[in-house]
């Protein structure tokens, strides 16, 4: 049955995941960002503009974040004039944003003292399948709580996946980022590797994609930008990657295990933002490879 939604962060992510609930779920739409662009443009497609978190809250049924990271879902959702402020019985949350378990399930225990519920559903892919509606979203959630948000999760997805309880969907899309950032670092390796010893670099990426070394992060971000040493600003930059993977290491930490690849994938992404490329889009640390 048909309600409204609230959207809070309109970023690279959120305005296309926000733009497709609102063209295919039936549902009304109420947004919010500090940037008054992707509002206003949204507003143009039929949805109701926001001036506060609290409007948002105030207007929706389904309240969805998409945040860059954990400092700033905790400001949105805890912090003055934030969700938590607001929200009532029955209303439910869900962060779309990667952001730590910890903080995850802590917030979600302050949601349901408000008699709200809440569910991490963390999204994996490129912009590109933001716009198309193609992520892959990891969820955490008791069932009924997915069963409800499944339908508006899957107008901006072909896969949308129930992980376990809560914080699951966090925990999950963490490793996906620590196992591809890895890959990208062992891809820059292979790039320099083949390059000094007079491979050329086309030919080096494209016959590996064709044996056991194939993979997502070769066929796009080695193919698609570190071959033509392409990286542009506005996509996934290396700041983030940075964020994402220290989330990783939060988990290492927690868990016992020791991660020694994504210790070294932070410190090439540190080496990458320490050479000035921390706005770049992250497989920019080929470069900083390429420089030892």
């Amino acid at each position: 049955m048909a309600g409204t939604f609230g959207f809070i962060g309109l970023g690279v992510m959120g305005e296309p995941i926000c733009r497709n609930i609102l063209k295919k779920s039936g549902w009304g739409g109420v947004v919010f960002d500090l940037s008054p662009e992707p509002v206003a443009g949204l507003a143009a497609e039929g949805a109701i503009a926001a001036g506060s978190v609290a409007e948002v809250v105030a207007a929706a049924e389904v309240i969805f974040l998409s945040l860059p990271g954990g400092p700033q879902v905790e400001a949105v959702v805890a912090g003055p004039g934030g969700v938590l402020e607001t929200i009532r019985e029955g209303q439910i949350l869900v962060d779309t944003s990667t952001a730590p378990v910890g903080l995850t399930r802590e917030l979600a225990a302050k949601i349901e003292a408000k008699g709200a519920r809440m569910a991490d559903a963390p999204v994996a892919r490129t912009r590109q399948a933001a716009i198309e509606g193609t992520l892959s979203i990891m969820v955490g959630a008791e069932a009924d709580l997915f069963a409800t948000i499944e339908p508006l999760l899957r107008c901006a997805a072909s896969d949308v996946t129930l992980c376990g309880g809560i914080g699951c969907g966090q925990v999950v899309k963490i490793l996906n980022n620590m196992v591809l950032f890895e890959t990208v670092v062992a891809l820059s390796e292979a790039l320099a590797l083949g390059e000094g010893a007079g491979v050329d670099r086309t030919l080096l990426f494209e016959t590996l994609s064709k044996g056991s070394a194939d993979s997502f992060a070769l066929r796009n971000h080695g193919l698609k930008a570190m071959i033509p040493d392409d990286f542009p600003l506005g996509a996934f930059p290396t700041d983030y990657a940075l964020k994402d993977v220290s989330y990783a290491l939060d988990l290492a930490r927690q868990t016992g295990v020791v991660a020694e690849g994504a210790e070294l994938a932070r410190a090439r992404m540190q080496a990458a933002r320490d050479a000035g490329f921390g706005a770049e889009y992250f497989p920019v640390l080929a470069r900083a490879i390429a420089r030892r």
